[in-house]
């Protein structure tokens, strides 16, 4: 299934990805694109059918921003209306119930980084290259970085990133949280899938509520997130996922969602399907 020719989306065995495909400009993100992702975003969250999402972009690239080409001088107010635009679908993804795999490979630039960030595993190639270099245009970090980046990194580092503007690689990435895990490029897809295949084996209740309240935390109190854990457990605990987890531990069967998952080339499967 196709959004527009900017956006390529697959559904798979319940994992549905979503390639950014704008190859000759490294799939910046541009008007269609940004349209697009928020078509696709709106659609998976209420289709219960697809259980996971990756990202990823076309060719050797993630994505490197946006279109700065397109810009052009806006008033205050024209300005905050193109980012109050984007922020529906970006809330929409960070927000999603379902798990969410970033595969970045080359670079993942300004809003590019800021889309990674907003998934909740971040699997990146040896060659990946994450920069925020919104200052050097004078802009502020969007797409939702200014909310993602202090809490996967810590307020220095994320100031450090933003106020320097430096590139940096997968290796470091990683080292300072940004990054889940780095795969070779050939694979990073396979990986990305064989990840998101792994969590939709999870309780959609129970990673749903998980992750709406691990996105609250940082903001809330003690208080507030012991209640919302009393009012969440209470409806995990009454689950046909649970009532068979708890069975298959009397029966001594091995549970239906195990982690780690195998690395995807120890899984022809995967590796042929990608």
């Amino acid at each position: 299934m196709t959004e527009n020719n900017t956006l390529l989306v697959d559904v798979v065995d319940g994992v549905a990805t979503l390639t950014l495909n704008r190859i000759e400009q490294k799939n910046a993100l541009n008007l269609p694109m940004r349209s697009a992702l928020n078509d696709a975003i709106h659609r998976i969250r209420h289709d219960r059918a697809i259980r996971a999402v990756v990202l990823r972009g076309a060719g050797n690239e993630f994505c490197s921003g946006g279109d700065v080409r397109g810009m052009t001088t806006r008033s205050a107010e024209e300005g905050r209306n193109a980012i109050d635009d984007l922020h529906g679908w970006v809330a929409a993804l960070m927000d999603l119930d379902r798990p969410v795999i970033a595969a970045v490979d080359g670079v993942a630039y300004g809003a590019g980084f800021s889309l990674a960030l907003a998934a909740d595993f971040l699997i990146a190639t040896p060659r990946a290259r994450f920069c925020m270099p919104f200052i050097k245009i004078g802009l502020v970090p969007d797409c939702g970085a200014l909310y993602t980046l202090p809490r996967a990194l810590g307020l220095a580092r994320a100031k450090d990133l933003v106020f320097t503007a430096r590139e940096i690689g997968a290796e470091e990435a990683q080292r300072i949280g940004a990054v889940f895990e780095i795969a070779p490029a050939e694979s990073v897809h396979a990986r990305a899938v064989q990840i998101a295949q792994s969590l939709c084996q999870t309780s959609s209740v129970a990673f749903g509520l998980s992750k709406r309240a691990l996105n609250l935390s940082l903001g809330s109190d003690l208080r507030t997130m012991l209640e919302l854990e009393s009012a969440a457990q209470g409806i995990a605990i009454s689950t046909a996922f649970h009532a068979e987890a708890v069975q298959r531990f009397k029966d001594k069967q091995p549970p239906r969602f195990q982690w780690p998952a195998a690395q995807a080339a120890q899984d022809d499967r995967i590796s042929k399907a990608s």
